[in-house]
């Protein structure tokens, strides 16, 4: 059995795992697909405290290095249910089953769709949710980014210095993004922001041709591109965890600054906790926090007390 096993490899449940064998815990972190969640989709981060300049890629590596090292064992493989017995966690995989005294919760969110006719279709034919992914596959071709915020304008950014045109559509009329990126965008010559509109149609039947958007005043624009970037924002996916976590309505799981849902020895950190700011340093803020609860519950010999 384990003291913990933490769910998720992206930076707060990474975090978590170094400060749990710190703390001299066996710890066992599962990811279902690689380690570092989306941050390792980003091309440059410059707001991390020590670090001026690092690739998200570069970040996360680093993480899940100095988690291996101190002796956490990290396996791949997909969460499909968690369950409490008898004051044990049983946390079943696609492969194994596995108890633990207290479970972390870090499974971060995913890229929010467009739920429209042939968004899935022709996912990795023209449409793609990760800009600095897949954007060397278009260089000297025509894209659209669709979103408004930092991610939307990250990815705009990237993809100006590969493709011969890009667009960044937004539905807003000014674009959520910080302003020294916004700017540099700005900047770009072979970069046309278009507000104030969505995509109202995926043209293509075998790769994308083209889309249609459409402006507020229901005036609509066919954009013949090769590629189509949906930066839209992220969403949670908490479902299987329902039965022993509240959700909120957007499916976030509902916890405060101690990280503690309403089942004893269950904990939840990172992004997709209910919290105000998403960022790298609240994630390691929380892997820490979380681990300093974990503590104190185990201490008490993992009662079910409400503590």
């Amino acid at each position: 059995m384990y003291d913990i096993i933490v769910i998720g490899a992206g930076t707060a449940g990474l975090t978590a795992s170094i400060y749990g064998r710190r703390a001299n815990k066996n710890v066992l972190v599962l990811e279902a697909l690689s380690y570092g969640g989306q941050i390792i989709n980003t091309l440059s981060i410059e707001n991390y405290p020590v670090e001026e300049n690092i690739s998200g890629m570069e970040f996360a590596t680093r993480i899940y290095n100095q988690a291996k090292n101190l002796g956490a064992e990290i396996k791949f493989e997909k969460v499909v249910e968690l369950k409490k017995e008898n004051n044990v966690f049983i946390v079943k995989t696609t492969k194994n089953s596995y108890e633990a005294k207290t479970v972390v919760i870090a499974t971060g969110n995913k890229s929010r769709k467009l739920n429209i006719d042939k968004e899935d279709s022709l996912l990795g034919k023209g449409i793609s949710y990760c800009g600095t992914c897949d954007g060397a596959f278009f260089k000297g071709k025509d894209v659209a980014v669709l979103g408004n915020g930092n991610t939307a304008v990250e990815d705009a950014l990237y993809l100006a210095g590969l493709a011969n045109k890009v667009y960044l559509v937004s539905r807003n009329s000014a674009l959520n993004a910080e302003e020294v990126e916004v700017e540099e965008l700005k900047k770009k010559s072979n970069v046309e922001i278009i507000f104030n509109s969505s995509v109202s149609k995926i043209i293509g039947e075998e790769k994308l041709e083209g889309i249609e958007i459409v402006n507020k005043e229901n005036d609509s624009k066919t954009l013949n591109i090769d590629g189509l970037f949906i930066a839209i924002g992220r969403i949670p996916d908490n479902g299987i965890f329902a039965s022993l976590a509240d959700l909120d309505e957007s499916g976030y799981i509902i916890a405060g600054e101690d990280c503690k849902t309403k089942t004893p020895g269950l904990f939840v950190a990172g992004d997709t906790r209910t919290k105000e700011v998403r960022q790298l340093v609240t994630a390691t803020s929380d892997g820490a926090i979380v681990i300093s609860e974990i503590i104190k519950y185990l201490n008490r010999d993992g009662s079910d007390k409400n503590v």
